[in-house]
């Protein structure tokens, strides 16, 4: 049986309004990940940097096809610790960055199954067919305010509130993350953002966009979109279809505020 990989296409934008960009991609035939960076001075950029480095130095180990699945499993979700950690370090070592921290959105495909490591308000959406579906939960007080009912999709745009976050990776040593499992199948595909998409094209926007369009030309579609309404923060984008067979390249790649 032949086995199943990401298929991809990524990029990372400034945007209209900022100076700099804070986030940050990288994409691998069974690795994805999208940090969107926060903090003054330099703090975001340093932290969407310090997780998807330290991300691709752990996955060495977790993407070794000779690890059983579930040891996999646990070695990409513990890479959240080690992430966190790197994060207070770089913090307590320059007073210029306190405050730093990032999201992180991360698929792990091994075999059939997907594995979803999620912090803050990157998103993940899956396209089946007709049908877009975000698969990642924001961690933001808008989204607490819309699963206890106090307020409604239309409320959120005006909302004192709508970019405040309920977890992010700051270094702080008190998150507790659970990988959610999906199975997947051939045709597929996953879409990984920053809120600099998802905050200024709906749903909808996003799956007529994103549907019918190779990986590459689904991406250029998507950042345009963005810029079309204003762009207001960094737009990071990747779309990937699940692919089967051997993938032509398996090294990882890095856009945005990551270097190697």
């Amino acid at each position: 049986m032949n086995s199943l990989y990401f298929e991809s296409a990524a990029r990372s934008a400034i945007g209209l309004i900022r100076n700099g960009n804070e986030d940050g991609a990288l994409t691998h035939p069974r690795l994805l990940a999208v940090a969107d960076g926060m903090g003054g001075h330099a703090g975001g950029e340093v932290a969407s940097s310090i997780a998807l480095l330290v991300l691709a130095r752990r996955s060495t180990i977790f993407l070794d096809q000779e690890i059983d699945q579930d040891s996999a499993d646990d070695l990409f979700n513990s890479s959240i610790e080690d992430i966190d950690e790197a994060l207070k370090e770089a913090s307590d070592e320059d007073p210029d960055l306190a405050g730093l921290g990032t999201t992180l959105t991360s698929l792990f495909l091994r075999n059939n199954q997907l594995a979803l490591l999620h912090v803050g308000d990157s998103r993940l959406y899956r396209i089946q067919g007709t049908k877009i579906e975000q698969l990642s939960i924001d961690h933001t007080v808008m989204q607490e305010l819309l699963t206890a009912g106090t307020i409604t999709e239309e409320d959120i745009a005006e909302h004192p509130q709508r970019s405040m976050l309920t977890q992010a990776l700051m270094g702080a040593g008190s998150l507790s993350i659970a990988l959610h499992l999906f199975d997947v199948k051939e045709s597929d595909r996953f879409i990984l953002c920053s809120d600099g998409l998802s905050g200024v094209l709906d749903d909808q926007k996003i799956f007529s966009l994103a549907q019918s369009l190779s990986p590459e030309e689904a991406v250029t579609a998507l950042v345009d979109a963005a810029y079309v309404q204003g762009a207001p923060d960094n737009v990071t984008v990747i779309v990937a279809d699940i692919a089967s067979g051997q993938p032509h390249d398996e090294e990882l790649e890095f856009f945005g505020t990551a270097t190697t």
